[in-house]
């Protein structure tokens, strides 16, 4: 749907404009659909690290359906927070709110085979670390010249690196074990090449909805044909309620060094990230800078939302950057239809059922959609790379991060003397890399001799000078 039919030009660009309700209803669900995937996924990943819920008859199959159901009513209530806003918190922008990527290298570790209990840790990081974030919201304007493409674009391409791997494996069966000698079978695989055929096939040469909807069809198609290879289990979607209201402290509330430390730090990138959508929806819905006062609510509705979430056992809730991209593709700017998708995505989050539909998905077809979007996330982060004036300098920077932050993930037991909970944040991959990156940016002179700021040959073009000034990266 286009701008044309929705208003004026004036109109499309004020925030309090709300299209006829015709318009605004399918405008409203175009948000849902084009953030619906990657708000359920984590909490999936998070269940299939922990090792409870999948397969029919699991008695901790519920606790699953549960935290998908959270993802996608706190997705609404965050969305809400943004929209509307209560006091200071809400940017009062169309700000699509859902649940983050960036935090499951974090909670991997801190869940990994210990079965539904470990969620109460993971719950009290996703707490505490919401507090923290929606206190960034006094000063995050102030730090952002800490934080060029180099840092930035650095940790978002981590976030994707430290990912890949949970891809291949759901695409071949799952975490591999001794007694799953179907794993990286064909039948396996065909269900994820399969999604992401249907997945390129339509982001290349279908446009509007089609295209915006690529993952999401592209999960269809591999769902539909799981099913007629026998492989979809619907053992549980009759068991489920029709109905059911969020649970207070759900799966209990703990509270641990490393998980709090992680998530507090990692809610720090997640600011910045949220600083970009603010202003990339100002800039593309309304041909304008964003405003203080915006930036510094949406932070705070960042922080607010995840820390209700964790209340009640969901997981830590961000901005979603891919409808950021659809308020610049249909030219509105309405946060009454944003509010619409708000709306729809609680009413989906009251009926178990639709959890249960969305867990009987296999593993397999999971693994393709996830392939697609954490590759995705790697490619957001190269391209936020592309804005670094690459001389020896920030070359240096980036090759001791990269270096040391995917090593440490990749061979964890380097690390084995470390206490515990240094080791979890340690091990992450994405934390020791971009501490490194602030430090050293922060740290190095911009002008260092001639021949570290000098350009790097070899296709690696850019200034002579470092853009790591604040005037640089405003």
């Amino acid at each position: 749907m286009t701008a044309s039919s929705t208003g004026t030009p004036e109109q499309l660009r004020d925030p309090d404009y709300t299209p006829p309700i015709a318009q605004a209803v399918p405008l409203g669900i175009q948000h849902v659909l084009a953030m619906f995937v990657s708000n359920v996924t984590p909490a999936i990943i998070v269940c299939g690290a922990a090792g409870f819920g999948f397969g029919s008859g699991s008695p901790d199959f519920p606790e699953m359906i549960y935290m998908i159901q959270m993802s996608m009513f706190f997705a609404g209530i965050g969305t809400l927070f943004q929209s509307i806003g209560v006091g200071p918190v809400g940017a009062r922008l169309p700000i699509v709110q859902g649940t983050s990527f960036a935090f499951i290298p974090i909670m991997i570790p801190l869940v990994s085979g210990k079965g539904v209990d470990a969620i109460a840790v993971l719950m009290g990081g996703v707490f505490a670390g919401g507090l923290f974030h929606a206190f960034l919201g006094l000063f995050i304007g102030k730090i952002r010249f800490a934080l060029p493409p180099l840092v930035t674009g650095l940790v978002v391409t981590m976030i994707g690196l430290a990912l890949v791997q949970v891809g291949v494996q759901y695409a071949a069966g799952g975490v591999p074990a001794a007694d799953t000698p179907e794993y990286g079978s064909a039948l396996n695989w065909s269900m994820a090449f399969v999604v992401i055929l249907v997945t390129l096939g339509l982001k290349f040469f279908a446009h509007g909805m089609l295209s915006l909807s690529a993952v999401l069809l592209g999960l269809l198609a591999g769902y539909v044909y799981a099913f007629a290879m026998g492989q979809v289990d619907f053992g549980n979607v009759g068991s489920a309620a029709v109905f059911a209201l969020p649970d207070p402290l759900h799966f209990g509330l703990e509270f641990s060094v490393a998980a709090v430390l992680g998530f507090a730090l990692m809610s720090f990138v997640s600011a910045v990230e949220t600083v970009g959508d603010v202003s990339g929806i100002t800039k593309g819905g309304a041909n304008r800078e964003a405003t203080d006062r915006e930036i510094e609510g949406a932070t705070y509705a960042d922080g607010v939302g995840t820390a209700i979430s964790g209340l009640f056992g969901a997981l830590p809730n961000t901005s979603f950057s891919q409808n950021v991209g659809l308020i610049a593709m249909t030219g509105v700017m309405s946060r009454g239809v944003v509010t619409i998708g708000a709306l729809f995505l609680i009413a989906c989050g009251l009926v178990p059922k639709i959890g249960a539909v969305i867990s009987s998905v296999p593993i397999e077809v999971l693994g393709g959609g996830v392939i697609v979007m954490f590759g995705m996330v790697v490619a957001a982060g190269v391209s936020m790379l592309s804005d670094v004036h690459w001389n020896r300098r920030n070359m240096v920077i980036f090759a001791i991060a990269l270096s040391l932050g995917l090593g440490l993930q990749l061979e964890p037991e380097a690390l084995q003397y470390l206490p515990g909970t240094m080791q979890v944040l340690a091990t992450s991959g994405i934390l020791p890399a971009a501490l490194i990156a602030i430090v050293l940016n922060l740290a190095l002179p911009e002008e260092l001799t001639d021949e570290s700021t000098e350009e790097v040959s070899g296709g690696m073009s850019g200034h002579g000078r470092g853009s790591l000034s604040r005037e640089d990266t405003a």
